[in-house]
């Protein structure tokens, strides 16, 4: 993989990452295609939008449809009719979130699915033949995600297994792979030596790139702000620095500020199919009865196709139905925000005045786009 730092402003970077399926541009916004769609959406939909890459999901494609029929199917560019880059996660998150299902040892994890209560066990080196099989672009190093709070002496342990784990992905990976590229992921909770600790140990192992795991799970935004400035600068210079799981447009701004050139969330899919819009003036729950006869676009400054062709009182109606239709509607408004703002903040890198966009942007994210 080859990752090209094309401006910097201060400590954000403006780059773009060189893959055999396309650039991506950074810093970037991976939408998240869980089962291998982004939900309610086409792939030609999000290629329209100006997205480079999408994410999906290791351990949900492992339980359905299983990774082998996909790899049959020709991958999962072919199955799901996408010719761009696609970075899966390791399953480690989704398997994190399972604690009262999993149980954890030195050779992988024990788990239930959540889908029918048959039990699997993932090691380091399945979730790589795992992803393999997918063909996707990226691959995640598995890891085990630390809660919030843990102990030092939690964290430390559970980092010594996670770097472990690291090395044994390396090398099954380097075996296996198909014009594939490697991520580790730095874990160590919130203790600042633990990270330390933890990159300098995968950086030892060499990575395609760097993502940062075990943030955005509970942690009051300080922590999170804290680790994301202490151990950023540290990461390499010449790889890709991807923030897992976070994509508050406040939280993005600030790991921009610190040079992160990769994202992703649900916020946008998850908040559109509970009627929640980003908007220039805001988030709109559309579900108010104040947008019950309002003709207006739903944001007058977007020209996606929802503001193009309907009104806050038809968007309104199909929520309140229940409408297929509302799902789409919103999530096309939804992603087309986020990736105008991403672009938005590339061009300001471009120019040199990315200060200038924080200080415009900030204020009106804090005040108008915070959580109910």
């Amino acid at each position: 993989m080859i990752f090209k730092c094309i401006k910097k402003d201060g400590l954000a970077r403006r780059g773009v990452i060189y893959t055999e399926r396309g650039e991506i541009q950074t810093p970037c916004f991976m939408p998240v295609g869980t089962n291998g769609t982004v939900k309610a959406m086409t792939t030609d939909e999000i290629r329209e939008m100006g997205y480079d890459i999408i994410l999906s999901n290791t351990y949900h494609l492992y339980l359905r449809p299983g990774h082998e029929i996909i790899r049959k199917l020709g991958g999962l560019h072919t199955f799901m009719n996408w010719n761009g880059p696609i970075l899966t996660d390791s399953g480690g998150f989704q398997i994190y979130s399972l604690s009262s299902l999993r149980k954890i040892n030195r050779e992988g994890v024990e788990f239930r699915s959540h889908i029918d209560g048959s039990s699997h066990f993932i090691t380091p080196e399945k979730s790589m033949e795992i992803q393999i099989a997918l063909g996707s672009d990226i691959v995640m190093a598995f890891d085990e995600c630390v809660p919030y709070p843990s102990t030092l002496e939690y964290v430390n342990e559970s980092l010594k297994l996670t770097t472990e784990w690291a090395k044994r992905c390396k090398e099954y990976f380097e075996k296996y792979k198909k014009q594939q590229y490697l991520f580790g992921i730095v874990q160590g909770g919130f203790f600042k030596e633990m990270r330390q600790t933890a990159l300098a140990d995968l950086i030892k192992i060499d990575f395609d790139g760097y993502a940062l795991g075990g943030l955005s799970v509970g942690e009051p935004k300080e922590e999170m702000y804290e680790i994301v400035r202490f151990i950023s600068s540290q990461m390499p210079q010449d790889k890709p620095r991807y923030l897992m799981g976070v994509g508050e447009l406040s939280d993005v701004v600030y790991a921009v500020e610190h040079g992160i050139d990769m994202f992703d969330c649900v916020i946008p899919t998850r908040n559109a199919r509970n009627g929640t819009l980003f908007t220039s003036q805001g988030r709109i729950s559309i579900k108010r009865s104040e947008f019950k006869d309002d003709p207006s676009p739903l944001d007058p400054q977007c020209d996606c196709y929802t503001c193009r062709n309907f009104s806050r009182a038809y968007l309104r109606h199909l929520y309140m139905c229940r409408e297929i239709l509302s799902m789409r509607l919103n999530t096309i408004h939804n992603l087309y925000f986020y990736a105008r703002f991403f672009e938005k903040m590339r061009n300001a890198i471009s120019n040199g005045s990315f200060h200038m966009f924080k200080e415009k942007m900030l204020p009106v994210i804090e005040k108008n786009f915070s959580h109910d």
